[in-house]
């Protein structure tokens, strides 16, 4: 098993927080949820943010404003199907 980066358990860090303040859960599988980490942060590193790695990055910094996880959809994603369409939040009622 790979050893986390400093950068990776940071923002495992900020996004279990903000999981936990929306009464969400992050993803309980550990491989998957360590491949959306990484996703992220190679996003951050080749467009400057860290965008969701399921969605397309335009280019356009107005439009992909709202792709920056957690993405402006992520919410209505996890009310409907019960997580959010990277899988990086589920709902706890599931």
């Amino acid at each position: 098993m790979e050893k986390e980066t400093k950068e990776e358990k940071e923002l495992r860090e900020r996004m279990q927080k903000y999981a936990e303040s929306q009464d969400f859960k992050l993803n309980p599988d550990e491989k998957a949820l360590n491949g959306i980490l990484k996703g992220l942060l190679n996003n951050k590193r080749k467009h400057g943010e860290i965008y969701c790695p399921c969605r397309v990055v335009t280019g356009d910094k107005k439009k992909d404003a709202k792709i920056i996880c957690p993405c402006v959809y992520h919410q209505g994603e996890i009310e409907l199907q019960g997580n959010c369409l990277c899988t990086l939040f589920f709902s706890k009622k599931k």
